[in-house]
């Protein structure tokens, strides 16, 4: 069985960078030969278009693997990018909170498919990274139990640690009821506009308070990462060069030190 890492980037509050996140941090990784799947599991589908693939009706998505109308690996979709594949989405996911509001489990349905895909032999993934969506539903709590660890984007402006505070409530909650072994593995500072007091004074806050959980890495606010998405691609491959690609290359860089840092403490 491979030792698949299962990480959800999580913020319930929309607009931060958590989908830009995804994409380039799976792609930076993607880079090293590491193999990456990412779960669209937001209904809006950002992830999967940010990809370049289609979210349209007639593909299979999460939300057929949920409904159990296709299986987990029937699912899975090659994108343009060597190491890197998706299982996308799209609106039909909205309508699973109403269609199984009378199941008991559904909070663990989306763990129970991803368990027993990752036991199987058709599993290859170093990591399986979770886009959701941003707001604390249903799909969120899935994406909570399912995983092992959280990254959370913390846009660098005001209110951002007011949010921040009521999502780490969540996620102690979903702790002691659904999955002790949830923590959150970093907050990575996004938008950050170095010409504006307020980013560092979010940047200084959220160190005092989080101290290590806190990536050095810092994203900034960057024109050619919010252009990438509309051409259907990564901004390592949209503009290798610019400000954003550096920064998410420098963040996959501190993922993996943090990652060897781990292992040795184990």
């Amino acid at each position: 069985m491979k030792n698949t890492q299962i990480i959800s980037v999580i913020n319930q509050k929309g607009g931060v960078g958590k989908t830009t996140t995804v994409i380039n941090l799976a792609t930076a990784l993607s880079f090293q030969k590491k193999k990456v799947l990412v779960i669209d599991l937001d209904p809006q589908g950002n992830a999967t278009t940010g990809f370049g693939l289609q979210n349209a009706d007639e593909t299979k998505t999460i939300y057929d693997v949920l409904n159990g109308s296709s299986s987990f690996e029937d699912t899975i979709k090659e994108t343009k990018i060597d190491n890197l594949k998706i299982v996308s989405s799209n609106v039909d996911l909205s309508g699973l909170e109403i269609e199984t509001a009378s199941e008991n489990r559904r909070a663990f349905l989306l763990k129970d498919k991803i368990e027993n895909f990752i036991n199987s032999s058709k599993n290859d993934f170093s990591y399986i990274f979770i886009d959701c969506p941003p707001s604390l539903s249903l799909l969120t709590v899935m994406s909570l139990v399912v995983a092992k660890s959280l990254i959370v984007p913390l846009q660098a402006e005001f209110f951002a640690l007011e949010g921040l505070t009521q999502l780490i409530k969540t996620i102690d909650r979903v702790k002691i009821k659904l999955n002790p072994e949830l923590k959150i593995r970093g907050i990575l500072l996004t938008m950050f506009d170095k010409r504006n007091n307020l980013s560092a004074q979010v940047d200084a806050e959220a160190r005092k308070f989080l101290k290590e959980k806190v990536y050095q890495t810092i994203i900034p606010r960057n024109v050619r990462l919010s252009e990438a998405p509309s051409h259907g691609v990564p901004v390592l491959i949209y503009d290798k060069l610019c400000a954003g690609s550096k920064s998410y290359l420098n963040f996959a860089e501190e993922f993996l030190d943090q990652e060897n840092r781990m292992e040795s403490a184990a």
